[in-house]
């Protein structure tokens, strides 16, 4: 199953977690009053935003399965990373791979691939004033991961259909308590932003107007990208810096030279 999703602002505006919004302002832990005075301002910018701005989901389910460290999607092979300390003394060192049956089980499994984005309009709204055209790019950057909350939860209780009757308010949403997971490209349980690359060749990110820089990083920059795992036991966890030994590993796992695989998990290591 592949499906693109349009969504109008104010249908997935519920969903934008003001949080981080105001963590990209620098407003954390301020007085509420500027908080509110700020959020005024993004939510009247909406409304404007609204009539020229739609914002797109993009997703695909695929049969699959784990061989090892690797996530198998038909004859595509996905190479992950093994975190490299556990979260917790006698826990096991975590790896995305681990959340699919394994192939050896002779049973499919299935993942979803997906992708969202604000239009690529938002980019260039109110190039000539700096204050608004910050308030823009910081609300593009929550639309979209709103439109990830709105489409897994869609996928959830409907397209895949394994928690059909979820029922959870926003603010259980934002804390994640629904079953499996999520994880985004670029974030600490999936660093490889060049993994973009084999999910585009899979679900088309095209049609939903994103394309690809030379490290795998998306355009616009209000786009989110990643995984949808349904397993039970499914949770988040950061790999931590990557050892040489593992680097090479997963360099000869994605058939890129290890000093080119070293650059695209830079920022990771850093």
């Amino acid at each position: 199953m592949r499906k693109i999703l349009t969504y109008s602002i104010h249908e997935i505006e519920p969903y934008i977690n003001w949080l981080y919004f105001f963590h990209a302002w620098g407003l954390s832990g301020k007085p509420l009053a500027e908080q509110e005075k700020l959020r005024k301002e993004a939510c009247e910018m909406l409304e404007k935003m609204d009539s020229v701005c739609p914002v797109y989901a993009l997703f695909a389910l695929f049969d699959a399965n784990s061989d090892g460290d690797d996530i198998i999607v038909g004859d595509t092979r996905i190479p992950m990373l093994r975190q490299q300390k556990p979260t917790k003394e006698g826990q096991p060192n975590l790896c995305l791979a681990d959340f699919l049956r394994p192939a050896s089980k002779g049973k499919a499994d299935r993942i979803g691939l997906f992708a969202t984005s604000t239009d690529h309009r938002s980019e260039t709204m109110y190039a000539d004033d700096p204050f608004r055209r910050m308030l823009v790019q910081t609300l593009a950057d929550r639309l979209a991961e709103a439109a990830a909350e709105r489409m897994h939860e869609e996928v959830r209780r409907h397209y895949w259909g394994y928690a059909p009757d979820e029922h959870l308010s926003i603010e259980e949403l934002h804390m994640e308590k629904f079953q499996g997971i999520r994880p985004a490209v670029g974030y600490p349980s999936l660093p490889d932003t060049s993994i973009n690359f084999v999910i585009d060749q899979l679900i088309g990110m095209k049609d939903i107007g994103i394309r690809l820089t030379e490290s795998g990083m998306m355009k616009p920059h209000a786009s989110v990208s990643g995984l949808m795992m349904a397993h039970p036991q499914a949770r988040y966890f950061d790999i931590g810096k990557i050892g040489e030994d593992q680097l090479c590993d997963y360099a000869r796992r994605r058939g890129v030279p290890v000093v080119l695989m070293r650059r695209f998990l830079l920022m990771h290591n850093s």
